[in-house]
């Protein structure tokens, strides 16, 4: 799993759009092996892209869940916790 797509479910405030397509170029470029594609591939590029996150935004909007909602800033606290465990602290 690419370590720059983030879950994206069971947030509150819910995933917005931005981050929703921010996760599905990085799967584009993850599964296309570029972060740029050629002229000649952009447009496919773009179309994946495009549909990736369309389908993403239908899933968390269909999913169901018991748990409660995550807090933002509560997550990415324990994400630079985890960090700083496993590269250690800047100095």
């Amino acid at each position: 799993m690419c370590r720059n797509i983030r879950p994206l479910n069971n947030f509150e405030p819910p995933a917005t759009s931005d981050e929703v397509h921010a996760a599905a170029l990085q799967f584009v470029r993850k599964v296309a092996g570029t972060t740029k594609p050629s002229a000649a591939n952009q447009e496919v590029f773009d179309r994946a892209v495009a549909e990736i996150a369309h389908v993403t935004a239908h899933l968390l909007d269909d999913l169901v869940t018991t748990a409660p909602p995550k807090n933002r800033e509560e997550e990415a606290a324990k994400a630079r916790a985890r960090a700083a465990v496993r590269y250690g602290r800047p100095a």
